[in-house]
């Protein structure tokens, strides 16, 4: 039998929303699995956060027309892109009579329609070249209900099913396109909450498993997903949340 390989090396990957949390932390898995990659940021200030043969690169994915530049810079750069971590993303705390216009547009603009526009410009860099590997960052908000998130669960369920389009799409020429869902993971955009005794024992109670994801469970699915021991996985939503949705 042939071992399953999860390097990456030889390969060049984006991660959009890179320059904190789950994004920052995926930057430098992947390239400990070997790849060469490019970090999407919104501040340049933020390029100085990274170390080693890291791209910083201008993005943000609000301005299809900047994507389409940033991925562009990032083939003149490593003459390829095979891997895309859609990682960008916002949310909010909003009880749905509450909601506003501006809240529902702030989210989905970032969340999905930004999401969609980073896989389409990738996406065609990637069917030219004839394989690609694309995972777009869902949540279980986007499997399941969760209290006062309808907008953000409502962009997350379009991100799981516009994963499947895609990869019915674009499968068969080469390119795999996946979701990873997480729950609660722990971050320091995310600590401030986690760190409360009890909304820490609440998001707990529901999590089977018995405690909340790290970067680290996190970057695992991504990788399996973009390496080649990943290749058969198309149009799936990784669930990587401790059991949350099974009941």
């Amino acid at each position: 039998m042939e071992q399953p390989n999860f390097r990456l090396d030889g390969k060049t990957a984006l991660v959009t929303g890179a320059s904190r949390g789950i994004g920052f932390d995926l930057v430098a898995a992947l390239s400990g699995a070997g790849a060469q990659v490019a970090a999407g940021i919104r501040n340049p200030d933020d390029a100085d956060r990274f170390e080693g043969p890291v791209l910083p690169v201008r993005l943000d994915v609000t301005d299809p027309d900047g994507v389409a530049s940033a991925i562009d810079q990032i083939v003149d750069h490593f003459g390829s892109l095979d891997i895309l971590v859609n990682n960008a993303g916002i949310g909010a705390n909003h009880p749905a009579e509450a909601v506003t216009e501006a809240d529902w547009d702030e989210i989905l603009d970032v969340n999905l329609k930004g999401l969609f526009f980073c896989c389409q410009a990738a996406g065609r860099v990637m069917l030219k070249q004839g394989g690609g590997r694309i995972i777009n960052m869902s949540s279980q908000a986007g499997v399941v209900g969760i209290r006062d998130h309808a907008v953000y669960s409502a962009s997350k369920g379009g991100v799981n099913l516009l994963t499947k389009v895609l990869a019915l799409e674009w499968s068969g020429r080469g390119v795999t396109v996946n979701a990873v869902a997480p729950t609660f993971i722990y971050t320091p955009g995310t600590a401030e909450r986690l760190d409360d005794p009890g909304y820490r024992a609440a998001v707990v109670e529901r999590i089977p498993i018995g405690t909340v994801g790290t970067t680290t469970d996190v970057a695992g699915a991504v990788i399996y997903l973009a390496s080649e021991a990943g290749r058969m996985v198309t149009g799936h939503v990784l669930l990587v949340d401790g059991g949350w949705t099974s009941q």
